[in-house]
């Protein structure tokens, strides 16, 4: 790779950090398809990229981490979830070919455009509600309670199974596909456990740091990293996490949202049609 080669991928990984730390995401679902242009396999790609998604979701971690936004308690919980997910990933990425993987990734963009589309992501002050906690496992949920960055308490609630279940498969979408699985980790947050937007895009960016990681090391192990690739990307997203995570507090969910599913929506099609 020349200079000017390198160059391009810190200002990519630049833009890609930025973005996801904006939206919760690590960046990967515009990684893997700019790695496949480069004719990686996908293998390579989806290995590639988790290098670049855990320091891009390490980067923002702690920016956030600083602006007290993330839920440590859950977060934990989750990942120990995520972690037996990402490890059934790695082994299973091996079965794609080129042309099947651009297929079902591209699919699944696309549906996630679409939930977006529906229903993007609402403030924060619409998504609180307590609940009291049932005796049965099955039915258990968790409160909590978080700063709410005006020097009072934020309460929330969510069914502690499903997001518990939630996170092993996004565990799994993250090595499978490479994307971190940080997008579907927010919408599943946000939409169907109730977090407030802000807590679990944060949240969201913690447990990437984690999952990437474990899935960025397995593919690492098989050989899928390209480290010159992989620090290219990965200096500029560095950069850019802190960017992102700097201005999020100023720009409305909804509207990041919406750009975001236009995004998956034109990666999406891309893979289609390639």
């Amino acid at each position: 790779m020349d200079s000017l080669g390198y160059l391009l991928f810190i200002g990519f990984g630049v833009l890609v950090g930025a973005y996801g730390a904006l939206v919760g995401t690590g960046g990967g679902f515009l990684i893997v398809p700019l790695l496949l242009w480069y004719k990686l396999t996908p293998q390579q790609a989806i290995g590639t990229s988790l290098v670049v998604v855990f320091l891009n979701a390490l980067s923002g971690t702690f920016s956030y981490a600083r602006k007290q936004k993330i839920d440590y308690h859950t977060g934990i919980r989750f990942s120990l979830w995520v972690l037996p997910g990402a490890i059934g990933g790695v082994f299973l990425s091996a079965l794609f070919s080129i042309k099947m993987f651009s297929l079902v990734f591209g699919i699944l963009l696309l549906v996630l455009a679409a939930i977006l589309l529906v229903k993007p992501v609402a403030a924060p002050e619409e998504r609180i509600h307590m609940s009291e906690t049932e005796p049965a496992w099955w039915k258990k949920i968790t409160v909590r309670t978080m700063p709410d960055g005006n020097g009072g308490t934020l309460s929330y609630s969510y069914h502690t199974l499903s997001g518990y279940l939630l996170s092993f498969f996004v565990g799994f979408l993250s090595s499978l596909f490479g994307i971190g699985g940080g997008i579907v980790h927010v919408l599943a947050m946000v939409h169907l456990l109730k977090f407030p937007a802000h807590i679990a895009t944060a949240t969201s960016l913690f447990i990437l740091t984690i999952s990437a990681g474990v899935g960025a090391i397995g593919h690492l192990l098989f050989g899928n990293v390209l480290p010159a690739v992989a620090l290219g990307i990965g200096a500029g997203v560095i950069v850019g996490a802190q960017l992102g995570a700097a201005v999020a507090q100023h720009i409305r969910g909804h509207w990041l949202v919406r750009l975001l599913s236009l995004a998956l929506v034109a990666v999406g099609i891309r893979l289609l049609t390639s």
